[in-house]
């Protein structure tokens, strides 16, 4: 079937083909709120990075109290059990609505009024700045802020605070796909819209768990099977997603270079390549090609643990189609090579001439709902809006005229989150400010992260529920929902699309937005900041970022509203949006060709011994999102997944249920087994979304890839041994004076693990 004839709604799919998708067919399109005095509010989901869309039902008194799928072309009215129960949280009785301070932490909490809260606050940055210096003082925002807050968070820390410390938990997401692209490309975001890939041939999925972490995607990559492509996924587990492939790659992970440099060797070797394509538009294939010439199959099975004609199978089904597209997400990018894996993977798309073409290209899944847009406007330590660098004179001094400062009063680079940390322990940093983030849970080495957040002399945090982190500082600040204000997010594709407000916050919360402009006019920069809202913040973010490779000059509220969404870079009010990139094969470097690099396979930094001879990697499951402080709350989904377990294999001898102690160098935990087949014998796998002493990152190693910073959580050197007693889970922290939701609480002391079978092989309940 030629591309011309493919459907791309994926809810239609061609006659004759196998539908693995809507076994019940697809649910009503036209719903409507079918009570009076109800209101339904279009907006989009506030967790991935897939960003459906959705109706929030808003009741006579002005109040959200229910959600419905919008037939939105994101995700034609599909929503996932995060998505369904994402509204519950907004009313919810853990919310934060008054400040809360203490100024000891041997202190218990107590309410504050916001004069109070805040002028503590801004006397602690004046004296820790005073005695120690600007830099003395952070900020750390994050990836599921909107943009306009996002670009604030980067303005407000070097304008207002004006340290070069600043840094967001993107950092743990998306850096080594966003270091990866521009090396390659010189633009930062997925080549291909998802509607793409339902023209594809073959599609290959590395270290994505699509069925959980992004499942309204699914619909892509069934709706790319129902058309006749072949599915590969490369993953140590044998997921959801991957129990539907034709091909199934369970490589040993921390070995993911070596494998696409040995599927390349092959495409060299069976002439697959695309030579056109690479003359007229690649500088550095000569040189990767001499490498790859290193890592025949027979190398990779034996660093990847595969069958070596496994890889040959791969290159050939990928090598010999004529569109063929691969996307990746964090399997790959949790690594100290993590960048390095992302370009092997751009190598193989590049030298395959599979870029810029419907059903041919080249994406990356982001994690968070602005994984995308949270690191393109300035809240990452080395970039300014736009994507600008930092280091640049000329991005400096053209930023520093938007913001009505000097270039020299702008001040340089700092450092990741992770090695803020560190600075935190050495009492390099002695304050901060944290935003929309949860690094107890969610950064690796919790020991490491406990004390350095112990030895800040002054910590405060913004969020809606009293996060683990936020339950270790000093002055807590009640911030809005996504559904108490409005902004935009761009999603996995850089489609820019806009969350409308449905409701008033309650009375004591403020914005983000507020909150830091607020500051900042105590700080005596509050002509700088004199936003009344989001939308004044996005008129800026628009000039802030017009011209360069980021340009959202031509997206307003109103056009988004009318489209559904505009891909980036759209630099006028007349342009359509940039759904595809690469077309023609041209990229964003000077030169307009993509720039292959050299990749040499390293093992993991956590050495395997006889005393961890074994693999833990981690991850999300369906149920959860990142650190668990929202959706662990939420009486359905802990009802679904109540608590972390271990992943092992059968043949370790446990029962389903049983107490297993993990052991790594830098802690352990007893979990209850999961045991499936779906797992590689010598892998475990923990998923990450709960806290100490329960923590996935409590065992997880603080190595960091070396261009991108981002941890190598999905691998580290382990032992699995019988333990008596499984450790408790804790609920998530309250307000002094309430107790935690009961209705969330109940499953929470379920000793078992999940009631849905994670794998094939898994042992049911029973």
């Amino acid at each position: 079937m030629s591309h011309e004839h493919v459907p791309l709604d994926p809810s239609v799919a061609p006659l004759g083909t196998r539908n693995f998708r809507d076994a019940g067919g697809l649910p009503a399109a036209a719903w409507r709120a079918d009570q009076t005095e109800q209101t339904l509010v279009p907006t989009h989901c506030c967790f991935c990075g897939v960003q459906c869309g959705m109706y929030l039902r808003v009741d006579g008194r002005g109040k959200v109290f229910g959600v419905e799928p919008r037939n939105h072309d994101i995700n034609r009215m599909r929503l996932c059990p995060k998505g369904i129960n994402a509204y519950q949280q907004v009313n919810h009785p853990d919310r934060l609505t008054v400040p809360l301070m203490r100024r000891s932490r041997d202190e218990p909490f107590r309410e504050a009024s916001w004069e109070e809260a805040l002028d503590f606050t801004v006397a602690e940055i004046q004296r820790i700045q005073g005695a120690q210096g600007r830099d003395a003082f952070g900020m750390l925002g994050g990836a599921s802020l909107f943009s306009e807050k996002t670009y604030l968070v980067g303005k407000f820390a070097r304008v207002a605070l004006k340290t070069r410390h600043v840094d967001y938990n993107g950092r743990l997401c998306m850096v080594s796909a966003a270091g990866a692209n521009k090396l390659a490309f010189g633009i930062d975001r997925a080549g291909n819209p998802f509607s793409d890939i339902l023209q594809t041939q073959c599609l290959l999925i590395a270290g994505s768990n699509v069925g959980e972490c992004f499942p309204v995607m699914t619909q892509y990559v069934w709706g790319a099977r129902d058309r006749g492509a072949t599915l590969i996924v490369v993953d140590p587990r044998e997921t959801a997603v991957a129990r539907t492939a034709d091909i199934h790659v369970a490589l040993k992970s921390g070995t993911d270079s070596a494998f696409f440099n040995a599927v390349l060797h092959v495409i060299v070797e069976e002439g697959l390549t695309d030579e056109a394509f690479l003359a007229e538009h690649t500088t550095g294939w000569e040189e990767v090609k001499a490498t790859v010439k290193a890592y025949p199959p027979a190398r990779a099975a034996e660093i990847c643990g595969i069958p070596a004609e496994q890889v040959v199978q791969v290159a050939r089904v990928f090598g010999t189609a004529d569109r063929a597209m691969a996307w990746h997400a964090r399997g790959i990018e949790h690594h100290t090579q993590g960048v390095e894996n992302c370009l092997t993977v751009i190598n193989l798309c590049t030298a395959t001439g599979n870029l810029g073409r419907p059903g041919a290209g080249y994406g990356t899944i982001t994690g968070q709902g602005n994984g995308q847009g949270g690191r393109e406007h300035g809240q990452k330590s080395d970039l300014l809006p736009g994507g600008r660098s930092i280091n640049d004179p000329t991005h400096r001094r053209q930023v520093a005229a938007i913001w009505g400062i000097e270039e020299s009063e702008l001040p340089q680079a700092g450092t990741s989150m992770m090695e803020m940390v560190w600075q935190m322990q050495r009492g390099e940093i002695r304050g901060l400010i944290g935003v929309c983030n949860n690094p107890f849970v969610s950064l690796p080495n919790y020991a490491v992260v406990k004390d350095g957040y112990d030895q800040l002399e002054f910590h405060a945090q913004l969020d809606f529920f009293l996060s683990e982190t936020a339950a270790n500082a000093h002055v807590v600040l009640p911030v809005t929902t996504w559904a108490e204000d409005e902004g935009v997010m761009a999603n996995a594709e850089a489609r820019v699309v806009k969350h409308n407000k449905a409701q008033e916050p309650p009375e004591g919360v403020r914005t983000d937005t507020w909150v830091m402009c607020e500051i900042a006019r105590r700080l005596g920069q509050g002509g700088k900041f004199a936003f009344e809202g989001s939308r004044d913040v996005f008129d800026e973010l628009r000039r802030a970022s017009a011209g360069t490779v980021i340009d959202y000059y031509g997206i307003t509220y109103e056009r988004l509203e009318e489209t559904g969404g505009i891909a980036w870079p759209c630099p006028s009010l007349d342009h359509p949006g940039t759904p595809r990139l690469f077309e023609g094969g041209k990229t964003s470097h000077p030169d307009q060709k993509v720039h292959m690099q050299v990749v040499e396979w390293h093992p993991p930094a956590d050495p395997y011994s006889d005393e961890y001879p074994m693999t833990l990697t981690t991850g999300r499951t369906v149920a959860h999102f990142l650190s668990g402080n929202q959706t662990r709350r939420l009486g359905g989904l802990v009802e679904q997944t109540p608590r972390p377990w271990v992943e092992v294999h059968p043949s370790h001898g446990f029962r389903n249920g049983e107490p297993v102690r993990v052991v790594t160098r830098r802690g352990s935990e007893v979990l209850p087994a999961l045991v499936t087949e779906a797992i590689r014998p010598d892998h475990v796998f923990v998923p990450y979304h709960w806290p100490y002493p329960v923590a996935a990152n409590a065992l997880t190693i603080d190595a960091l890839d070396p261009r991108s910073k981002i941890p190598e959580y999905k691998v580290c050197a382990v032992r699995i041994e019988p333990a008596r007693e499984i450790d408790p889970v804790p609920a998530p922290p309250v307000p002094p004076g309430r107790e935690a939701y009961p209705e969330a609480q109940v499953s929470r002391t379920d000793p078992l693990p999940p009631t849905s079978p994670q794998g094939r092989g898994t042992a049911e309940r029973g």
